[in-house]
């Protein structure tokens, strides 16, 4: 097959195509090296998975940006799938420089489609977000721990892809990923495209370039290895379902496979794997034998105190289930963080 795999040199989309790419598919990799002037970041190696890219010979590489439609047109000539990665990822970035956010991940993710719907492309996986769901996860009840909030007894199996996101506060962010979101559906069902829409909770994993805006769990680990200071917004107890890479990956080919037309899933570690800010704190002190460096500040807007997937559509639907605990995957990042310290110094 013909993989596109926009956003390749990202995180996720790394992981896409080594992955595809092992298969014995062409994958060609669509990325325009963006992050760091979307985030407004000084991120160090940010080349580092493009050039990892590089030694598989059925991998190209093309610099492109999805917001230039006759380049992603180009590309996605005779593909037999898009994996749609490229984006903005961050709220706090959506909220500084909303004009980006919506051109990248409105007006980029339309411009995929379309290339797709032009070019017959059978299949779209469109890497959406729990933040399409906005500032209603909040008006669920839950109660507070020593070092996390709990779900009311009603949600505790997680959020469900029917559970409401109409008025409420998104962010400029779970705005524009919410406009792909439905763009990618309509296209599914006006043109015949097989679509997966997958509202993504936190992913992580090896190759993950995490930073305070943006990869949290990777982000702490590579703090805390190098004594770097955490800013923690809001108290800490906020909870996340966490998704190590490996299974993201698995899910999106499951559903590339499967006969399934037209999904849309939530997809997270689940109830299973969740973790608070102050839980991997503790977690990460233990394993680096010293006091984590920290300190606190306002919440965020649009921050959710506690989000969990319930991903039991995807477990019905694709036979797939997470395979790696969280605890397996902090150890997974801990030691590639440690091997590898002289790309974040």
């Amino acid at each position: 097959m013909k993989i596109v795999v926009t956003g390749g040199a990202g995180f996720i989309g790394n992981h896409i195509a080594e992955f595809y790419s092992k298969q014995g598919n062409d994958v060609f990799v669509f990325d325009n090296l963006s992050r760091a002037i979307l985030l407004k970041k000084n991120i160090k190696n940010i080349d580092y998975n493009w050039n990892y890219l590089k030694k598989f010979k059925n991998i190209q590489l093309i610099k492109g940006d999805i917001k230039n439609f006759k380049e992603i047109e180009k590309v996605s000539k005779n593909a037999d799938a898009i994996i749609h990665a490229a984006a903005q990822t961050a709220v706090t970035s959506s909220v500084v420089d909303p004009l980006s956010d919506f051109e990248t991940n409105a007006l980029g993710t339309f411009n995929v489609l379309e290339a797709a719907r032009r070019n017959d492309v059978k299949s779209i996986v469109y890497c959406s977000t729990n933040k399409v769901y906005g500032g209603n996860v909040n008006n669920i009840n839950v109660y507070e721990k020593e070092l996390r909030y709990i779900f009311e007894k009603k949600y505790q199996k997680g959020i469900s892809e029917n559970f409401p996101m109409d008025l409420c506060e998104h962010s400029p962010y779970g705005c524009s990923k919410l406009t792909g979101d439905l763009y990618t559906q309509e296209y599914g069902k006006l043109y015949g495209i097989k679509t997966g829409v997958f509202r993504m909770s936190c992913i992580y994993g090896t190759r993950q370039f995490g930073v305070e805006d943006q990869g949290w769990v990777m982000w702490f680990t590579i703090a805390a290895l190098l004594d770097k200071p955490i800013t923690i917004y809001g108290d800490g107890k906020q909870v996340r379902d966490i998704l190590y890479i490996t299974d993201l990956v698995e899910l999106f080919d499951k559903f590339i496979n499967s006969n399934l037309k037209n999904v849309v899933l939530n997809v997270g570690g689940g109830p299973r794997n969740t973790l608070s800010l102050l839980e991997l704190i503790e977690l990460l002190g233990k394993k680096t034998g010293k006091k984590i460096n920290i300190k606190f500040s306002n919440w965020r807007a649009s921050d959710q105190k506690v989000y969990i997937s319930d991903i039991s559509k995807a477990i019905k639907m694709l036979g797939w289930k997470p395979k790696i605990s969280t605890p397996e995957g902090i150890k997974k990042i801990y030691d590639w963080v440690s091997s590898n310290l002289i790309l974040f110094k």
